[in-house]
């Protein structure tokens, strides 16, 4: 999962100015359309971040929880819509939670984000309807 994540900040806050706050049970997210940057000629493909804050816990605990949802993300790297950055606030359950719930979680998040990709694409493509005249 190395070349599919996020690590600029500069690439978070735009995506966060880009996408709306979605929730799941264990965790919000982000999607946002990737932009080809000065630096960068296209979009490298989908890139997925994550955040632990302190309020999750201590070090290593924080640790823990990201071990958890990079692993979950990895089985799964296949559903993340091309295009799109994606952004995980995981919740302290997540350090709790049964692996196989967190992955479903996951699956769910990933499947929700690319079936908002394709509608956004479809949206995008759609040639405007001409007006009936008589």
């Amino acid at each position: 999962m190395a070349g599919v994540r996020l690590r600029k900040h500069a690439d978070y806050q735009r995506a966060y100015a880009a996408a709306r706050k979605r929730q799941s049970a264990s965790m919000s997210w982000f999607m946002a359309p990737q932009n080809a940057d000065a630096d960068r000629e296209s979009p490298a493909g989908p890139r997925v971040g994550l955040t632990a804050g302190k309020v999750l816990g201590k070090a290593h605990e924080r640790n823990r929880i990201k071990r958890r949802m990079r692993e979950a993300l990895r089985r799964h790297v296949g559903l993340i819509p091309a295009g799109y950055d994606l952004i995980l606030h995981p919740r302290r359950t997540v350090l709790t939670i049964e692996f196989a719930k967190l992955e479903a979680e996951v699956v769910r998040i990933l499947e929700q984000a690319s079936n908002e990709a394709a509608r956004a694409t479809h949206m995008k493509v759609a040639p405007p309807s001409p007006a009936l005249k008589s």
